[in-house]
């Protein structure tokens, strides 16, 4: 039997993972295989499978209508809510957290039977979309608890005993966490020391700390990962249980109201039954719960862009500087311009994305990071120019702006709350690192024991015979293909657009692999062109999601030609963006900076430091 000290000393005794552990973990994780078809799968390797994007797909009458009654009974509770003294006092109202939990507002996707509302992934985003528009702190409690927290892998991996006993707590406001992330184990799960030991056969015991557990605070149960044995598993954990303490309450930049924790497990029992999924499977249930989980996080950014848009049109045509409204400015023209259409980009790569989760028959693993990718860095530039276009009301404090007689426009707590969306459930450079290693599955699975060090002779030669009958036939088809007038003619003045697209993403495909002939084993390292690869698939998926949906809301609606204006907006301002990532894949100055950075590390330009003020 294992001792009680024993267990609260062996994480401490683990010594930090190697490279090679990492990868390794983080390989086991994955989802090895493509069961199901995907557009940006196809996209990265050089094809672009128009027909898994159009018709774009109509959300159903019936969900509409499932969700109008819960919809508005939202609307009204989000009237009421104040961000700005959410974001003062650092608390969320209980009184609103209370009326949430009245509508069903923490069961949204919980199955009817189970006491939830039962309702699609599009209308769960839209939903937390609406709350963001108000506040990110409710949107965190929400989200956290739906979308990474205990319904999410629950519904994908929990037994009927454990959906008995959870589900109807849980539609009813039980709130729930994540726990993940430690002191030294964050985007790499290889180091992490929580344990959780099989003591008698019938209880596992958890020892370990656990860091940023979002909804922590508050929590009723969590989703704990912890080691058992070499893996990583998955376990149901109410807080009440002795040895859970909540350690801090942490605060941050932005997200005042935020309820996100440091929590200590020290010798807590945890029933076996409480296991989710299976033993050593908690890392893969986790990555596969935030494929959906993911899509919260775009909507939200999407929404948050919208009601700046709003707030920026009113602006521009109010204020007025040099005798015109400062909207007649083109420097303020192209930023409102850009956003505007940059708003409805990331609006449709989010639904889009959602409407897949919703038909099923798709793997949207890489939907669903691009989605996150893309409309997290966008919008943050979106936040930023919105701020530009306010001036100094911009960086004032709604509070100020009240006090002294104008309208309190939250613009500073907008950049400070969205400022998140590029850390939050996988940093930009993490996610870059992850679409990166999926776009290239293919080529791996081909030439992989090339570049494999743990690859045998045998191996290394049985790879070569595949990769040279592999790319004799697959290289010359990324040369070849009919992309000009008057292929996708229907879309009408977006064709051009769309014929882009599929040049480049053969461009793309094949600059992938004279990377990969360039820099060998090494193409890993050089994290910067990874990104700049991934960054022109992205903007790629994003231009062909949005001319099918330009194309499918104008011919609805013919009288209508502004989401064909949009589109053709962010197209074209996409395009330019492409070429400049394709010219900076092979000329750049990667090398030269990431020398400087060493140096840097090591001291060589401390002389820079010089003159400052000890702190």
């Amino acid at each position: 039997m294992t001792t009680t000290q024993e267990l609260k000393s062996r994480p401490e005794m683990e010594k930090k993972a190697s490279e090679l552990e990492s990868r390794e973990v983080a390989e086991s994780a994955r989802e090895t295989e493509w069961k199901s078809p995907s557009f940006v799968k196809e996209l990265y390797g050089g094809r672009i499978l128009l027909d898994l994007l159009h018709p774009y797909p109509e959300k159903p009458a019936a969900d509409i209508e499932k969700a109008r009654p819960f919809m508005e009974k939202l609307d009204k509770i989000l009237a009421k809510v104040d961000g700005d003294a959410i974001d003062r006092t650092g608390d969320l109202p209980a009184d609103i957290v209370q009326e949430l939990k009245d509508i069903g507002a923490f069961g949204i996707k919980i199955p009817e039977k189970y006491g939830g509302l039962g309702l699609s992934q599009r209308s769960y985003v839209e939903a937390i979309a609406k709350v963001t528009s108000v506040d990110g702190s409710l949107t965190a409690l929400l989200s956290a608890h739906q979308s990474i927290g205990l319904p999410q892998p629950l519904k994908m991996f929990g037994t009927e005993a454990q959906k008995d006993k959870w589900f109807p707590r849980l539609a009813k406001g039980t709130i729930s966490a994540f726990a993940l992330t430690e002191l030294e184990a964050g985007s790499d799960p290889a180091n992490m020391t929580t344990a959780a030991v099989s003591d008698n056969g019938d209880e596992y015991v958890i020892n370990g700390k656990k860091l940023w557990c979002t909804n922590g605070v508050v929590a009723d149960v969590l989703v704990v990962m912890a080691k058992t044995g070499k893996r990583i598993s998955a376990f149901i954990v109410e807080t009440k249980t002795p040895g859970v303490e909540l350690v801090h309450r942490c605060h941050f930049m932005g997200l005042k109201g935020i309820q996100n924790a440091v929590i200590h497990f020290n010798d807590v029992r945890v029933p076996k039954e409480n296991l989710l999924w299976k033993e050593g499977s908690g890392l893969k249930l986790a990555l596969i719960t935030l494929n959906t989980g993911r899509l919260t996080l775009p909507a939200s950014c999407a929404a948050g862009t919208r009601r700046l848009v709003q707030i920026c049109r009113e602006w521009c045509k109010e204020r007025v500087q040099w005798g015109v409204p400062i909207g007649k400015h083109d420097a303020i023209a192209q930023m409102l311009g850009n956003m505007t259409a940059n708003a409805f980009a990331m609006e449709t790569v989010a639904d889009m994305a959602s409407a897949m989760a919703d038909q099923g028959g798709y793997d949207i693993r890489l939907e669903a990071a691009i989605a996150k990718l893309f409309n997290s860095e966008v919008s943050y530039k979106a936040c930023d120019d919105a701020l530009q276009i306010r001036g100094g009301r911009g960086y004032e404090t709604a509070d100020s702006l009240k006090a002294r007689g104008e309208k309190p426009i939250p613009i500073e707590r907008f950049l400070r709350d969205m400022r998140i969306n590029r850390i939050f459930e996988g940093s930009t450079e993490i996610m870059h690192l992850f679409i990166a290693r999926e776009m290239l599955d293919g080529h791996l699975k081909v030439a992989g024991d090339l570049v494999n060090p743990k690859a045998t002779g045998g191996q290394k030669f049985k790879a070569l015979l595949r990769a040279a009958g592999f790319y004799s036939w697959w290289y010359p088809t990324r040369w070849v293909g009919w992309s000009f007038a008057p292929k996708y003619s229907e879309f009408g003045e977006l064709a051009g657009h769309l014929r882009f697209v599929s040049r480049s993403s053969r461009k793309l495909a094949r600059t992938i692999f004279h990377s990969m002939v360039r820099f060998g084993p090494k193409l890993e390292k050089r994290q910067k062109v990874l990104a700049r690869l991934v960054d022109i698939g992205a903007e790629l998926v994003a231009m062909a999601m949005t001319c099918v949906r330009a194309h499918a809301m104008v011919k609805k609606d013919p009288g209508n030609q502004g989401p064909s204006e949009l589109a053709d907006v962010f197209c074209s301002q996409a395009r330019l963006r492409v070429k400049e990532l394709f010219r900076n894949v092979s000329s750049n100055a990667d090398v030269k900076t990431y020398k400087a950075a060493q140096n840097v590390i090591s001291g060589d330009h401390a002389w820079m430091e010089e003159g400052l003020p000890k702190v």
